[in-house]
């Protein structure tokens, strides 16, 4: 089973939402495939995420992109599961406090609120070190443009990395990675 969630003002239109969920659905796994529409609300998109991966345990794999990866790291000490961080955000309060306000959505022209308490809700996530980092695999583009991917390394040390050279905070490389993240969250290759 793998849950996905996606980064800040995003959802499962993006281009890795949309590439991982064909994948399932080319391997017949459609069934093992999750990825909600996160709500505004730190603490509502984890008590989001926590619903949907706990009835899975350590068996669910969380993969997290931008500030899903922040959450998906929530969740994964939470369950004792496996994540992928995708260019993930490590320090959001510090990151997001200067969003504050209105926004549209980036796959839709939808309205998208995030309120100054939206801070404190980030702040009371924070997982201070990862435990188990064979749990968590990394990736990261160094060419990142709105996260800086040393912060990434630093924050999950001894975890499986692959960093990219270059690239950008969206991986539109991503294809090229794919399998790799597949293969991580315990995905069989399509059958012949």
């Amino acid at each position: 089973m793998i849950l996905y969630l996606h980064g800040f003002r995003s959802g499962p239109a993006s281009y890795k939402a949309r590439l991982l969920a064909e994948a399932m659905r080319e391997r017949g796994l459609l069934a093992q495939w999750m990825c909600p529409q996160l709500p505004a609300s730190p603490r509502e998109a984890a008590a989001l995420a926590l619903s949907l991966a706990e009835p899975h345990g350590s068996a669910i794999t969380v993969i997290g992109s931008s500030l899903g990866g922040y959450y998906a790291t929530w969740v994964a000490e939470r369950l004792g599961c496996r994540a992928v961080l995708l260019n993930p955000a490590v320090h959001p309060t510090r990151e997001l406090a200067a969003h504050v306000g209105e926004h549209a959505m980036y796959h839709s022209d939808a309205p998208f609120v995030f309120r100054a308490e939206y801070v404190d809700e980030l702040a009371a996530l924070a997982v201070d070190r990862i435990t188990r980092p064979e749990r968590y695999f990394l990736v990261a583009a160094t060419g990142d443009e709105v996260l800086d991917f040393r912060d990434m390394v630093a924050f999950y040390p001894g975890a499986r990395q692959r960093i990219i050279e270059g690239g950008d905070h969206a991986i539109s490389g991503f294809a090229r990675w794919m399998p790799e993240v597949l293969a991580f969250a315990g995905v069989r290759e399509r059958a012949s």
